[in-house]
Formats: C-alpha cells, sequence, structure tokens
C-alpha cells in the first residue's frame, strides 16, 4: 500500500460534506437557546463533535461498499478515491472503522454524562450509518438520511443541553432535514443510470425523472414556506425571515433540475454540491436568527 498525506485522508472522508451534518446540531442550539435559554455549550460541542466524526465514517464506509458492488466506477461521479486507485478497499474500510471508535466513545461519554435515554439515539445512529449502504441500495436512503441528518441530531441534541426530548424541535426538524435529504436526492437522481448498470434501487429511479424533479423543487422551496408560516404563526422570530435570502439560489437550483427532462444528466452534473451550498446558507441564516 502507498503511503498517504493528511490531505489524502481528509479528502477520503469528503469533508465538504459535513455541513449536512453539523448544520443540524447547529441549528437546533440556537434554537433551543432562543426557546428555552439553554446555554449548555460544553455537551452540545461534544455532540457536535461526535456527529461530524460519525459522517466522516459513514462516508467512508459508503464508498467501500459502493465500490466493492460496482456502483462507484472510473466514469461514474463524485469521489475518485477507490476508483482512481489512490486507494484500496481494506484502507477505506478501516479508515472507516477507525473513525467509529472516537465517535462511539464521545457518545458513551455524553451517556455518561446525561443519562440512558440518550444510547438509543446513539444506536439509531450506528444502525443508519453502518447499515446505509444496504438500505441505500433498497430505495430507503432519502429516510435514512431524513432520520441521521434532522430527527436524531434535534432530539440527542436536546438531551444532552436539557436533559429531555423536547417535541416542539419538529418544527426545525422539517425544513433542515428536507434540504439535506435534497442533496442525496439531487445527486441519485443524477446518477440513475450507472446506478440501473450497478442493479441497485433507489427512491429517484423508482419515482422516475419527472416526478423526480417535482420533489426536488418541493424539497427545497418547501422548507423556505414552512419558516414563513412558523413565523406568522409565532413559532419562530420575525428575524427568521432572513432565510428568504436562500430564494436566489432555490430557484437557480430548481430551474437546473427543471432542464433535466430536455439536457439530461449534464444539467444537474453538480446539482448535488450546489444542493449542499444551499443547505450550508440556509442553516446558517436559520441559525443565526435565534441568536440575534
Amino acid at each position: 500500500m502507498d503511503k498517504h498525506s493528511l490531505k489524502d485522508w481528509l479528502i477520503a472522508v469528503r469533508p465538504w460534506s459535513f455541513p449536512a451534518s453539523a448544520m443540524p446540531v447547529i441549528v437546533t442550539l440556537a434554537y433551543l437557546y432562543w426557546a428555552y435559554g439553554v446555554t449548555n455549550l460544553q455537551n452540545g460541542v461534544l455532540a457536535l463533535v461526535g456527529i461530524i466524526i460519525f459522517h466522516a465514517s459513514g462516508n467512508a464506509w459508503s464508498d467501500y461498499f459502493d465500490f466493492k458492488r460496482g456502483v462507484d466506477r472510473t466514469d461514474t461521479f463524485g469521489v475518485k478515491t477507490l476508483t482512481s486507485g489512490q486507494f484500496v478497499p481494506v484502507e477505506i474500510r478501516n479508515l472507516a472503522l477507525g473513525l467509529l471508535l472516537p465517535a462511539v466513545a464521545i457518545g458513551l461519554w455524553l451517556v455518561l454524562r446525561t443519562g440512558l435515554p440518550l444510547l438509543w439515539i446513539g444506536v439509531g445512529g450506528a444502525v443508519c450509518s453502518l447499515g446505509y449502504p444496504w438500505l441505500k441500495y433498497r430505495a430507503f436512503g432519502d429516510a435514512v438520511i431524513f432520520v441521521a441528518y434532522a430527527i436524531l441530531p434535534a432530539l440527542g441534541v436536546s438531551y444532552v443541553v436539557m436533559g429531555e426530548f423536547v417535541s416542539d424541535l419538529l418544527l426545525i426538524m422539517v425544513p433542515v432535514g428536507l434540504i439535506t435529504v435534497a442533496i442525496l436526492h439531487a445527486n441519485n437522481t443524477r446518477d440513475i443510470e450507472t446506478d440501473m448498470r450497478a442493479e441497485i434501487s433507489t427512491l429517484a429511479m423508482k419515482l422516475g425523472k419527472k416526478t423526480d424533479v417535482y420533489l426536488y423543487i418541493f424539497e427545497i422551496v418547501f422548507p423556505l414556506l414552512w419558516v414563513v408560516v412558523c413565523v406568522v404563526l409565532g413559532y419562530f422570530p420575525y428575524w427568521s425571515l432572513l432565510v428568504m435570502l436562500g430564494v436566489l439560489p432555490a430557484v437557480a437550483n430548481a430551474r437546473a433540475m427543471w432542464r433535466l427532462p430536455k439536457e439530461g444528466i449534464c444539467a444537474i452534473s453538480n446539482l448535488d454540491e450546489k444542493t449542499a451550498k444551499l443547505q450550508l446558507l440556509f442553516s446558517l441564516l436559520f441559525a443565526v436568527t435565534f441568536l440575534i
């Protein structure tokens, strides 16, 4: 095996995807501070670090199985750490397992600091991470992403900083989670042909490109409308309307997806990346509105 630099290892875990896991935690902390005056940042920061490491492990784990299954090849989009021969599969597998250890250690430490109910959140996260390849190949990937990057982080963070699960966190789970799922949906819609070749099944394949277009647009537009309605009803502060600054990139992304039926996958070749940037912008603005 060739020696790899730190930069090589960082690229292998796809750090540009980390906002998908980090921002739900940050938004949750900001919301809890605004709604309940919670300031226990120590546990919150530990939870943030833990979920990012968990995410890095999950990325490597998914890449390992995608390569072994033939989903990722030299002509597919995405990271090329395995398809280019830069890494061998066992290195990526060991990277995934090695990162899992500190993530689990942080989780267990938080369980000791807060209480046993948090353990079930951790077990759910581990199932989502380790079982993601199997579930993704059977069209459950979108649901797993919503659970792993919306429901579980919000509930887990509320427990580590408040000692209880807060039900009104659903108000922030929905908008942040939907845009996060849109990242995967854009990716899977672009990769329909190559995924069919690998004989796996995704939600994008089952729905068909026409429905995929409508679903993607819903996933990035509905969160903006959700926030507006929640502001009108008094659930969020008026400052939360700042998220409407995300309208322009959302419209640009929607227009790109709308061109898919006529122009083919070239119209959405980097839409997953653009959607990740939209999720980052939306979540940052959303978090800031609770702190102003």
